[in-house]
């Protein structure tokens, strides 16, 4: 990017560093601090696509690519292609809208070592976002867990939980959702 700005090439590519970049920049401002960006999100975390592109100074293909190419779908545009959120990860307080689900009956946590004595302690906890984020599989927890070192991968009893009240909701890219995994609804090494 020079000076905000995306760089196109004549080729009608952009490089795949800046698509990195503009994806991180997005996850920041429709995650964590929209008035980084001078924008603010609605009570469930829209806002103009207009709005964004202007504040951005980017194209709508540019951002298009990035919602299409994001690897963990972690953008999504309304059903008319006029405003734009992100799926899931907050954390500034947004109203998602997600009806209660109902998971699988075992779901998995990504993390590393250095944090399983407060895990034993307190369960997975929202930290600074609004709820815990929790796999279907164990591939996409592997690779949640190795963002940050040698992962290490907890089951969830999932099932257990719903039964004994527990709520779940499913973001619109499969990111199971919940406000607090006690600890003794996991496989712990």
């Amino acid at each position: 990017m020079r000076g905000g700005a995306v760089v196109w090439w004549d080729s009608g590519e952009m490089e795949d560093k800046n698509i990195i970049r503009l994806s991180k920049r997005l996850s920041k401002v429709l995650r964590h601090d929209p008035g980084s960006a001078g924008l603010t999100l609605d009570p469930a975390g829209w806002v103009a696509v207009d709005d964004l592109l202007a504040a951005l100074r980017i194209t709508r293909p540019a951002l298009d690519r990035v919602v299409a190419e994001n690897n963990k779908t972690r953008f999504a545009f309304d059903a008319t292609g006029t405003r734009i959120r992100a799926s899931q990860g907050h954390s500034v307080p947004v109203d998602l809208g997600l009806p209660p689900a109902v998971p699988p009956r075992v779901l998995y946590h990504g993390t590393v070592a250095a944090v399983l004595p407060a895990i034993r302690a307190e369960g997975l906890l929202p930290m600074r976002r609004q709820h815990v984020h929790l796999s279907a599989t164990v591939e996409t927890a592997v690779n949640v867990g190795a963002r940050h070192g040698k992962p290490v991968v907890l089951t969830v009893a999932a099932a257990e939980m719903v039964a004994d009240g527990h709520v779940f909701h499913v973001s619109a890219n499969g990111v199971w959702l919940c406000a607090h995994v006690p600890a003794r609804y996991l496989d712990l090494p």
